[in-house]
């Protein structure tokens, strides 16, 4: 009886040991596995001066919050959530039944195990979705609003609708010139470009793409032959190489079992086609990536089936069972596969290197342009592989820019709470200005449409000392129009300001450079050396010895120029073009609101429009010429709006004259026919 007993015991202590150990472990995992992304951007810095959000409330704008989650302490009160709305119940009680929510909330603000990035900010939850899919853009509108009207000094949007809607453009910008800090996610539908939709198109907001995490499984690759470097991505499952891989390149067709009958791919980086030439028949990435290493291939490159790449995972529920990757394998696009293709009937050498490397933008993160007259996004932020809070008590892994943009909402409450004077605008500047560059895997640095400025480093932003506004230059350059200067706007946030050095990183020689102070503002000229017509990109760096506040700048080079006056609130243009030119529509777009106006010029007509609104109005003509049709921009401040108005036809019913003209004689032609009908 002893024997058992003691036997019993034993079991016992055992079992409450591991239990205990689990706890420990499972707590220490959290703790060390969420602060990956928070070191990477620098919250410790502030952090250890004693800033971590106090006095700051954050409305979360999502599928509401579980404030149940010991890490999110509450509801109501003196609780971590301390109001809100549920939109979709039309109550005042915002439970997540989803999740999405709960983890935007617990990178942000959690205090408990995980500790978000602004720990002791406050939040108000306002449920617009029930599963973070559908979303609809009068809920976001209406709870933007509330938000408002409940005195929040940050909004946090990880939700969007993936297209232009101007309504909540304009809602969001009503929020900022209420002094609100308005944060929204780019979305999730790169690589492709131009994937940017409301509300992270809106120019005022500070929009976030996803970068990787500082973790193992942050990984990227390079593949070169000779001088040629090519985009390849690395399929999730693939592991970083202790050494680079250089072997010879064969094409294996679709990697299918029969594939290799008359191919030996032993030591070989192995080529092969996404999906299958038959119809109906799957072929895993999977599948693909152990055939080729049971026929002794070094890595594999899928290259897609359809335009541009794509990302993949090896390992899926229908792998066979204890299916574990055992070579790399990478992404490739279908232009660069049948390129390579191409040139393998010779013996060709590749090289595949996959390796650790936390800052590059992750290939789900949506990437500009949304407009040729400003840059989206403004900076990245760690979105892959983030740990945080999520519903009934638990945590999770989690990717997407709707996790990057949390990110940067915790940053702004560091930053309002140190400086509680700065409006939206300023604040946006600070965070976008001192991110850290992002280089591709090769090392060069990506363009702004990919990352903005770079990626979140609050340690730089909490440091700084000058504010630059606007954070991003544009100019419009051509042939018969050479040079242009902008303004930008320094304010020093401690005294008088410093003494600055000013630099110029420039990927292209087209441009010349050069700059005047004048007061608090620095004047940058750019003046057309070589006549190369395109887009091309630089960046400005400001630095004050401590600090570099790095300004992207985009230039448009066109063959045609044009030129806009204004006289009383009245818009004439000036087209030239080296060709001759046979029509021109001209867009004109008032900045804030978004209200656009269409006109039309040919060489022999004059086109004016009067203007009744003052601001700034951008100016966009696709001009038609012998070659094509050419795109020109221009931008031009009315400070004094017609006030001639009479009654507009086409101004109050919101549509040009030409298509009012074409549903006139629609509607005329209808009228007659329906008189002819009546008569028979």
């Amino acid at each position: 009886m002893e024997k058992h007993k003691i036997v019993f015991f034993s079991i016992v202590i055992i079992v409450i040991s591991f239990l205990i150990f689990q706890n420990f472990v499972n707590k220490n995992d959290i703790q060390l596995y969420l602060d990956k992304s928070g070191p990477l951007i620098g919250t410790e810095y502030p952090r250890s001066f004693g800033f971590e959000g106090n006095g700051i409330k954050i409305a979360i704008i999502d599928t509401g919050i579980d404030y149940n989650h010991p890490d999110l302490s509450g509801y109501e009160n003196d609780a971590k959530v301390i109001g809100g709305y549920d939109y979709i119940d039309n109550d005042e009680d915002p439970m997540d039944t989803n999740g999405h929510g709960t983890e935007v909330a617990g990178i942000i603000a959690a205090d408990g195990n995980l500790k978000g990035i602004a720990p002791k900010a406050k939040i108000l939850a306002y449920r617009v979705s029930s599963d973070g899919e559908s979303v609809s853009t009068d809920l976001i509108i209406d709870a933007i609003r509330q938000a408002i009207k409940d005195d929040v000094d940050i909004i946090n949007i990880s939700l969007g609708i993936n297209k232009t809607n101007v309504r909540l453009d304009n809602s969001i910008n009503d929020a900022i010139k209420e002094g609100v800090v308005v944060v929204t996610a780019a979305g999730n539908h790169g690589p492709a470009l131009g994937t940017i939709g409301s509300p992270g198109r809106t120019i005022n907001s500070i929009t976030v793409g996803a970068s990787l995490n500082n973790n193992t499984s942050s990984i990227a690759s390079t593949f070169t032959i000779e001088n040629k470097q090519y985009e390849v991505f690395p399929m999730e499952g693939t592991k970083p190489l202790s050494e680079s891989i250089s072997a010879k390149i064969l094409f294996g067709k679709y990697g299918r079992e029969r594939d290799f009958k008359e191919l030996d791919a032993q030591d070989s980086i192995l080529l092969v086609e996404r999906g299958s030439d038959r119809l109906g028949e799957l072929v895993y990435f999977s599948e693909k990536e152990y055939n080729a290493a049971q026929n002794g291939a070094k890595a594999l490159v899928v290259y897609n089936n359809q335009p541009g790449n794509f990302f993949a995972k090896l390992e899926h529920e229908d792998a066979p069972p204890n299916y574990s990757p055992s070579i790399p394998a990478v992404s490739l696009s279908r232009e660069e596969g049948l390129e390579l293709r191409d040139i393998l009937e010779n013996e060709i050498i590749g090289k595949l290197d996959i390796f650790y490397h936390p800052d590059v933008v992750a290939l789900f993160s949506s990437r500009g342009p949304v407009s040729p007259f400003y840059i989206k996004p403004d900076l990245v932020a760690p979105g892959a592989f983030i740990n945080t809070t999520l519903n009934g008590g638990k945590y999770n892994f989690t990717s997407g820019t709707s996790f990057a943009a949390p990110h940067v909402s915790g940053a702004a409450a560091i930053l309002l709470q140190k400086e509680p004077n700065l409006d939206p605008i300023e604040i946006g500047s600070i965070l976008a200005t001192t991110a850290d560059p992002v280089l591709d895997p090769y090392g060069i640095l990506v363009p702004s449409e990919l990352s903005g400025t770079g990626r979140l480093n609050l340690t730089r932003a909490f440091d700084a000392k000058v504010v630059v506004v606007p954070h991003s230059l544009i100019f419009n350059l051509s042939t018969k129009n050479p040079d242009q200067t902008h303004a930008l706007k320094l304010k020093s946030l401690d005294g008088d300001l410093p003494s600055l050095d000013i630099a110029f990183e420039l990927r292209d020689d087209e441009i010349e450079f050069d700059y005047y102070f004048e007061n608090e503002y620095l004047n940058i000229q750019a003046k057309l050396v070589k006549e190369k017509i395109g887009d091309f990109e630089g960046v400005l760096i400001i630095s004050d010895k401590k600090t570099n506040y790095r300004i992207p700048i985009l230039i448009h080079i066109t063959e045609g120029g044009m030129n806009i006056t204004e006289t009383n609130g009245e818009l004439s243009f000036e087209l030239v073009h080296p060709e001759s030119w046979s029509y021109a529509k001209i867009s004109i777009t008032n900045k804030d609101s978004g209200k656009t106006y269409k006109i039309s010029k040919t060489p022999t007509k004059d086109s004016t429009l009067a203007i009744y609104e003052a601001g700034e109005y951008w100016i966009e003509t696709h001009m038609t010429t012998k070659g094509g049709v050419e795109s020109m921009y221009g931008v031009i401040v009315v400070n004094n709006p017609s006030t001639s108005k009479g009654f507009d036809i086409f101004d109050s019913i919101g549509i040009t004259p030409k298509p009012l003209l074409i549903i006139s004689v629609i509607i005329g032609v209808m009228i007659v026919m329906g008189i002819k009908l009546g008569r028979t």
